[in-house]
């Protein structure tokens, strides 16, 4: 069976994408990420997906390209912040390892200044910020079989933590 070595979850700007490479990198295998891939196939940034399409179409297309990851790929895979919203895809990620990259809000504005294109955080980026992470921090924390902070840490440092939490050995 395939299936990812690592799926990497957490909300956006929490370095999913950075993390994930150099996780990669150190394993010796492939780095994808779910977001890239629908991109990739839909020709379009996802900030014009929700506007184009709405919220809903958006999460279709995830939840497709999601399920189609985690049944393809044998290396480091990150998901969008939102795919976790999905309940078939909470039931498929019990299969595999999950880390879940967390942080707080005031480095979320370290990293992304909360400004960004980032559609779900248009209006009192903040709020917004905090409103999304009580909605779905329990839910990162179901599908991972380990937390790894990144507050403070550069990439480098988290992804070591997570080949630490999970007992992966480097390539």
């Amino acid at each position: 069976m395939t299936a990812p070595r690592v799926v990497l979850v957490g909300p956006m700007g929490v370095g999913k994408s950075t993390v994930g490479a150099l996780v990669a990198e150190r394993l010796g295998c492939v780095y994808r990420d779910t977001d890239d891939d629908i991109v990739a196939a839909q020709g379009r940034t996802i900030a014009d997906i929700f506007v184009d399409e709405g919220e809903p179409a958006f999460r279709a297309i995830e939840k497709q390209a999601v399920h189609k990851a985690l049944a393809e790929h044998e290396g480091v895979l990150a998901l969008g912040g939102g795919a976790i919203l999905d309940e078939d895809t909470r039931t498929l990620l019990a299969a595999h390892l999950v880390v879940y990259l967390s942080m707080d809000v005031e480095e979320a504005v370290k990293r992304t200044g909360l400004n960004t294109a980032r559609p779900l955080l248009a209006v009192n980026p903040r709020r917004q910020w905090r409103e999304l992470m009580d909605a779905r921090r329990h839910l990162y924390t179901e599908v991972a079989g380990a937390v790894v902070a990144t507050d403070g840490r550069t990439p480098e440092e988290v992804a070591q933590a997570v080949l630490d939490a999970l007992e992966l050995k480097e390539a």
